[in-house]
């Protein structure tokens, strides 16, 4: 089945966008900035959306404008409206559990506590849907997580990320196509050693 629904994590307003939590909306922006897609508000939807070729070829594009811990009702209302199956739905999310510039797919699971996530699962009825973890590294202890979550990376913690975006970015084709499996071989492939550091 071929993705028909990408979805950015987030809150919404500028003092969310270069936060941790919005690295799901980060991915989008840039994959729509990428393809010349222009943004539209869609109040039934409650986020900004865009979208990518016609008829059974179109992706649409969501960043929910709701609060992160209510992603679900936006991201349920689009599902529903178009008839899109859980499993052609791909949610990109930071991933506290995941270094900064790591970036895995897998599909279902719980939530891990994200809150978005855990949203999500409840209006879509299923934990069944893509999902593309974006690492943003972790606090040290679980008190620190919410603060950790809603700070700006550090510079070179944000370059990891960008880094990891861009290798996403690789496999989009393949994600596109539906060919998840193909695409998180590639993913999940260790990264070459460079010359200096083999030798």
């Amino acid at each position: 089945m071929s993705l028909r629904l990408l979805v950015g994590l987030g809150n919404p307003g500028p003092e969310y966008e270069d936060t941790r939590h919005n690295a799901g909306v980060w991915f989008l922006e840039q994959q729509a900035f990428k393809a010349h897609l222009p943004w539209s508000r869609e109040g039934r939807f409650q986020g900004r959306v865009a979208r990518s070729g016609e008829g059974d070829k179109t992706l649409w594009f969501l960043c929910p404008e709701t609060y992160m811990n209510r992603s679900g009702q936006s991201v349920g209302a689009l599902a529903r409206f178009y008839r899109i199956e859980p499993s052609a739905i791909l949610v990109v999310h930071d991933e506290l559990d995941l270094v900064p510039g790591t970036a895995r797919l897998k599909r279902g699971g719980g939530s891990g506590g994200h809150n978005g996530l855990k949203d999500l699962i409840a209006h879509l009825g299923t934990p069944d849907f893509w999902r593309l973890r974006l690492g943003i590294g972790h606090p040290g202890t679980a008190r620190q997580v919410a603060d950790f979550v809603l700070q700006r990376p550090p510079r070179a913690e944000r370059d990891a990320i960008d880094e990891a975006m861009a290798r996403v970015d690789k496999v989009m084709p393949l994600l596109r196509q539906g060919q998840f499996q193909t695409a998180m071989g590639v993913l999940h492939a260790p990264e070459p050693l460079s010359r200096e550091s083999s030798s």
